[in-house]
């Protein structure tokens, strides 16, 4: 007699629901932790919002030979397309003059640009000031000061150097530009505010303008004036006013040239020490371009103390000796007179000459007159465009006023700079006309403007556009759908839940081959008996 073991229906159904419950349980909970983490890794990937980083500032103070303006700048941090598309922001122009006349006194030049600095730390951002730069070029009037008195010009930049290392800014160095950086700048600035290197396309993008000629740059300063154009092909390529100039992936062959002593103030001084040597008095002289019934005292030193004149001293010059001129306000010996500044025979007639033996290929295109070219236009009540006879008689007219009517002429009336508008005028027709050849039919493509749109045409905006280009662009910020803590923790849980459940599952089908293989002994062992 044997006895047979078999197991009962029931509680092999028992075992198996057992083992089917956490399997479905733990196969859910995989496949949801699964579904989780691709859709938040996608949101986070795919939903993620790109910012801007925001603006950048720069300042530049342009230090003329007679004032000394700031600049402020903005341009994108991430720059668009890499171009550095530079604003301007604010101007403010420093009280008194330029820093070259504190060779005597440099530790004075700071107080001078207090009231300035303290607006333009209004204009940037609190947060932006350490990483704001900060650059300060001098022109023309330095230029004349380091050749003069190198020790006082260097003083003055060490007092101006140690006033901007205590402010704010990431102060980046006083220098003295050379003239032609000075021309070079400018026609940067004027062709960039006229939208001659970028435009924006219908898709709001920054592309090169087609076929778009270049515009040519005439600025005039109080000790230099510069001209700037795009030379054609025949040009002498070995003359050191002809340079390559690289923007936006175009390259540009330049002229400029800088001509020293022949900004509007040392121009003048040179004028009045002319008229002295002609003159057979020497303590009471006619002015043909000062108004008539105007008469004003100079000291010697304020016509010779200067490099531009000092060839013209006087054998017995005293600095402090007294000189009167008196105007005679007579436009046709005003312009007869203004002529003899300018060397015009040292051309001996060559097309490829402006004056003084100066090599200047022959002018194309329009130009821009700016600064002080603009500012006497303006007096005439002149701006923008006009014909070469307009320019002409409104010189006339004006230099035949006496000195009663001009306050009634002059919108902004400044008696250093109203009674030497017919000067000015008179200057700016031969070093147009008889030095750069403008002729009554290229006249008309000057012109005479200030500013375009809400920036000023000066040096110091191409200066900084310059100086974006070498400046790297910052990486872009990113805006998550997901917070960072909320993504990092969410992604932790889930996958160690589908971890946890792989882990359960394993187990689980682990312990199923053992049942299995057991089950599978005790039949051949039933079998067997």
């Amino acid at each position: 007699m044997f006895t047979v073991l078999t197991r009962q229906p029931c509680e092999q159904a028992g075992l198996k629901a057992l083992y089917r419950t956490p399997t479905i349980i733990a196969l859910v909970v995989l496949l949801v932790s699964i579904v989780v983490l691709v859709s938040i890794t996608v949101i986070q990937i795919h939903k993620q919002e790109v910012l801007p980083p925001g603006l950048k500032y720069g300042i530049v103070l342009d230090a003329g030979s007679s004032r000394t303006t700031v600049y402020v700048y903005q341009w994108p941090a991430e720059k668009e397309n890499n171009t550095g598309v530079v604003s301007q922001t604010f101007k403010c122009s420093v009280k008194g003059s330029g820093i070259s006349s504190y060779g005597n006194n440099p530790q004075d030049v700071p107080k001078a640009f207090e009231d300035c600095m303290q607006k333009v730390k209004g204009q940037v951002p609190f947060h932006l000031h350490g990483s704001t730069p900060i650059h300060l070029g001098a022109t023309a009037g330095m230029r004349l000061l380091r050749l003069q008195n190198e020790t006082a010009a260097n003083e003055v930049l060490e007092s101006i150097q140690s006033y901007f290392k205590s402010q704010p800014f990431d102060f980046r160095g006083a220098q003295i530009i050379s003239g032609q950086e000075e021309g070079v700048y400018g026609w940067i600035t004027a062709n960039y505010l006229m939208g001659n290197f970028l435009e924006k396309n219908l898709w709001h993008m920054w592309v090169h303008p087609h076929g778009v000629e270049t515009t040519g740059a005439l600025d005039l300063g109080g000790a230099s004036t510069q001209i700037s154009f795009v030379a054609g092909e025949k040009v002498d390529l070995n003359t050191s006013d002809i340079m390559q100039v690289s923007l936006y992936g175009y390259v540009y062959t330049l002229y400029t040239h800088s001509f020293q002593c022949y900004g509007r103030n040392e121009a003048e001084k040179k004028f009045l020490a002319m008229l002295l040597q002609n003159s057979p008095t020497k303590n009471h002289l006619t002015n043909p371009c000062y108004p008539r019934d105007y008469s004003i005292n100079f000291t010697m030193g304020h016509v010779f103390d200067s490099l531009c004149t000092v060839d013209q001293r006087p054998e017995s010059y005293n600095p402090s000796d007294i000189i009167t001129f008196e105007g005679t306000g007579d436009p046709s010996l005003c312009k007869e007179k203004v002529a003899s500044l300018f060397d015009f025979k040292a051309c001996h007639d060559q097309e490829t000459c402006s004056f003084d033996g100066v090599y200047q290929p022959k002018i194309k295109g329009p130009f821009v007159a700016f600064a002080g070219f603009y500012y006497t236009a303006s007096a005439l009540n002149l701006s923008g465009s006009f014909s070469l006879d307009t320019f002409n008689s409104s010189t006339w007219n004006f230099c035949s006023q006496n000195w009663s009517q001009l306050p009634l002429l002059l919108p902004k009336f400044d008696e250093v700079y109203a009674r030497s508008y017919c000067f000015s005028a008179n200057y700016i027709y031969h070093l147009f006309v008889n030095g750069y050849k403008f002729t009554e039919e290229t006249w008309p493509q000057i012109h005479f403007e200030k500013e375009v749109g809400n920036s000023s045409i000066a040096w110091s905006l191409g200066y900084m556009l310059s100086l974006t280009n070498q400046i790297p662009a910052e990486s872009p910020l990113i805006r998550l759908p997901i917070e960072p803590p909320v993504f990092v923790g969410t992604l932790a849980f889930f996958t160690a839940a589908a971890l946890l459940c792989l882990a359960f599952l394993a187990y689980l089908c682990s312990a199923s081959r053992k049942k299995r293989h057991s089950e599978h002994a005790f039949d051949q062992a039933v079998d067997s008996d």
